[in-house]
């Protein structure tokens, strides 16, 4: 009998052998039995979400079930073991990304997306560089309020890259791609990468990497502060980074006077802005004001101090009572649900992980390693983050990614002297910058490169060649900026 909903069964039996593999081997010295047993159940949910045995959700669920059942966070207390399973769920952390995708959704339903980004064409259209540049604001604008890298970059700017794109007469075949639709395919995708690492609230596995140092470093991550600690280097990658691919890759079209016309047609059609839209325009600086902490600099009073979650929900009931979004439009929002569903099965799993002790060994351990290399933590920490950075080769998913790996190179950077802010924050960007080499990084990947515009090849190439740059312009950029912001 065929199971309609288990996909692969080589990733099926994966999951079972290597769940079995940490119950049946006894732990290595100074171990405890049950955090060794927690760490085979997360290894084996990595395994089943990289080997797509279930969909994301479903391998999160059975992860839940397996923490409560095992008993291994509470042993011989059922009750409270179950209770630890779903505890990821009071994570407010994770809700903030869930209100962010439902947030987001306003700004497709209502048609606001695509009027900036068409808004950004008409002002930089003139010239093909100058479209990627207005492409890459119209990103950069939205990202704050669009969990989903997929959705932005995907569901808002693909479908105007390839209408601009195919106004100009190039199409994804082998005569005409290299016109134009090429080279806004691959802006398209590493903007969305450069972006999704700029906010917390900007890729949704950003807030695993805030669970992350605060629970080895003991150290909390404002918003604010990530955005901050991020907007130099995120900005000068964003000159850079089209500038160097329109000479690595130039397209055949140069001059594109037509692009200014064709938004100002699709602008014309869309008509004046709607109340619908300001509506949107007012919750997106009401959220920023929130997040940025502007209330707590009005007034010492603990009232104006408004959690960045909170602020969320703010704007998510200005939405709902405004009638921008619906109840159902909510319920449509799988993404939110799903992402909600999964993080919080690994956050629990990671918290636990570093509770009993896990994390601690495993630094300790590649910690001794390292040392008998005689390396100082700058040295030690650059090899971390390259490391971190091209194992992504392997992953098809940043929260895979980020699950299975930040926690433990995280430790051991801290462990060897590196500055736990200065270095947990850089790890986190490079948990987004990594996605940049392969066709299938993140989420907008296939959705890009599904297009036909840039073969793999290519693809490929200019991701290894963008990943070098992105990491040596931020590791620049963050060590002037945070050097000014006295982060170390």
């Amino acid at each position: 009998m065929k199971l309609p909903h288990v996909k692969v069964v080589p990733a099926v039996i994966a999951f079972i052998v290597t769940c079995l593999f940490w119950f049946v081997i006894s732990p290595p010295e100074g171990v405890d039995i049950n955090a060794w047993r927690l760490l085979g159940i997360f290894v084996g949910t990595i395994v089943a979400i990289i080997g797509k045995a279930l969909p994301i959700g479903g391998a999160a669920m059975i992860g839940i079930l397996l923490v409560a059942i095992t008993q291994v966070t509470n042993p011989g207390n059922p009750a409270k073991a179950m209770a630890d399973a779903l505890s990821g769920y009071s994570n407010t952390l994770i809700w903030l990304i869930g209100i962010s995708f439902f947030i987001s959704r306003g700004f497709i339903k209502t048609g606001l997306g695509a009027r900036l980004a068409y808004y950004f064409v008409r002002l930089f259209g003139k010239r093909t560089l100058g479209i990627s540049y207005g492409l890459s604001i119209a990103e950069l604008v939205l990202s704050p309020v669009m969990p989903s890298n997929t959705a932005r970059g995907g569901g808002v700017m693909y479908p105007i890259n390839r209408s601009i794109s195919e106004s100009m007469g190039s199409y994804p075949d082998e005569e005409t791609r290299r016109k134009l639709g090429a080279f806004l395919t691959l802006v398209a995708y590493q903007i969305n990468i450069i972006t999704s690492a700029m906010f917390v609230t900007a890729t949704a596995p950003n807030p695993l990497v805030v669970s992350g140092i605060r629970d080895i470093a003991k150290i909390d991550v404002s918003w604010s502060q990530w955005a901050i600690a991020a907007i130099v280097p995120g900005l000068l990658a964003i000159l850079i980074i089209p500038w160097v691919l329109y000479k690595l890759y130039p397209p055949g079209i140069k001059e594109t006077p037509n692009a200014a016309e064709y938004a100002n047609q699709k602008l014309a059609e869309m008509g004046k802005i709607k109340m619908e839209e300001w509506i949107m325009i007012g919750v997106f600086f009401l959220l920023l004001i929130i997040w940025a902490g502007v209330p707590k600099l009005i007034s010492d009073d603990p009232h104006f101090d408004i959690d960045a979650t909170a602020g969320a929900f703010v704007g998510l009931g200005v939405l709902l009572f405004s009638g921008v979004l619906t109840w159902d439009d909510l319920l449509k929002e799988k993404g939110a649900w799903d992402t909600v569903t999964w993080f919080a099965s690994l956050v629990m799993m990671a918290t636990f992980l570093n509770k009993l002790g896990i994390i601690a060994w495993f630094s300790k351990s590649v910690q001794a390693q390292i040392a008998t290399m005689g390396l100082g933590w700058v040295s030690a920490a650059i090899i971390l983050v390259l490391l971190y950075v091209y194992i992504h080769y392997f992953f098809a998913s940043n929260t895979a990614h980020i699950s299975a790996l930040f926690a433990s190179f995280f430790g051991v950077g801290v462990a060897l002297g590196a500055p736990p802010l200065a270095f947990g924050l850089f790890l986190g960007f490079a948990s987004s910058l990594c996605a940049s080499i392969t066709h299938y990084g993140t989420g907008s990947a296939p959705v890009l490169f599904g297009a036909g515009y840039v073969s793999m090849g290519e693809w490929w190439k200019f991701g290894l060649l963008v990943s070098i740059l992105n990491l040596i312009i931020w590791f620049i950029g963050c060590a002037g900026w945070w050097k000014i912001l006295g982060y170390y």
